[in-house]
């Protein structure tokens, strides 16, 4: 590893809503020279709007884009980018890489990291991922007591999620988009639909929060989630029905 070479962070930047960026990921953001976005094929940055307020005219931006088609292969994309970074690396400069979310789950620093892993100081900076955030936004727990919480990529084969999906407690189903229509049609077949919400650009301005059978599937984005709330019915008198150790030795 090369002592002179510049630092590479991975900045979590939240679902969307710019005041839920963490302090530190603030400070960096403001501080390094050079910020790397990714970014569709015409240009365009969820995670550069997010921050945009606090770029700078001196910082040179690294636009990383990746293709929306199913069919390709975006390791060449990857690729191309981990070289762009590496040459400001090499040059001692260090790099902010954005990231929507949580940058470690699901998240595309996770396939640069993985490039550049080894031959750079690399420091990852969590951030609020949609999934996490889903249910204070809702208004709804995600879970209780013991309750397991599954996430599940929309993508993934109908058979997988049938499966899968028949046996959670609580789950959250991500990358919507065109799968929607396969994902509602499922969950009325396991009849979780009445336990299911539909949240779309989560605590950015166009949120909307709507049950499954209010969405048009023509209009889902990508980003978008549905969260399969517990059937759990907790009591409000106590703790205990929650399965909470509430004594003073809770901690041993």
């Amino acid at each position: 590893m090369n002592s002179t070479a510049g630092k590479l962070y991975g900045l979590g930047l939240g679902p969307g809503d710019p005041e839920l960026l963490t302090l530190k990921a603030l400070r960096l953001l403001q501080t390094v020279p050079v910020i790397a976005y990714p970014c569709s094929e015409d240009g365009t940055s969820v995670a550069r709007n997010i921050v945009a307020q606090w770029l700078r005219s001196d910082q040179v931006e690294i636009p990383i884009p990746l293709p929306f088609r199913a069919q390709e292969s975006a390791a060449p994309y990857y690729d191309r980018a981990a070289l762009k970074l590496r040459n400001h690396l090499d040059q001692g400069q260090d790099v902010a890489v954005l990231c929507e979310g949580e940058p470690m789950l699901y998240g595309s620093f996770m396939y640069l990291l993985n490039r550049l892993s080894g031959h750079f100081d690399i420091e990852v900076i969590p951030g609020i991922s949609s999934t996490l955030a889903s249910g204070a936004i809702a208004g709804h727990p995600l879970t209780y007591g013991n309750d397991i919480l599954s996430i599940f990529p929309a993508t993934l084969p109908i058979e997988v999620l049938r499966t899968q999906l028949a046996k959670i407690d609580a789950a959250i189903i991500i990358k919507l988009g065109r799968h929607f229509h396969k994902i509602s049609s499922l969950l009325g077949e396991l009849g979780l639909d009445d336990r299911a919400l539909y949240l779309e650009r989560i605590s950015q301005p166009m949120q909307r929060i709507l049950p499954l059978a209010a969405v048009n599937p023509a209009e889902v984005p990508y980003w978008s989630l549905i969260l399969i709330l517990s059937d759990r019915t907790p009591s409000a008198s106590g703790d205990q029905s929650l399965g909470l150790n509430t004594s003073e030795n809770a901690l041993d």
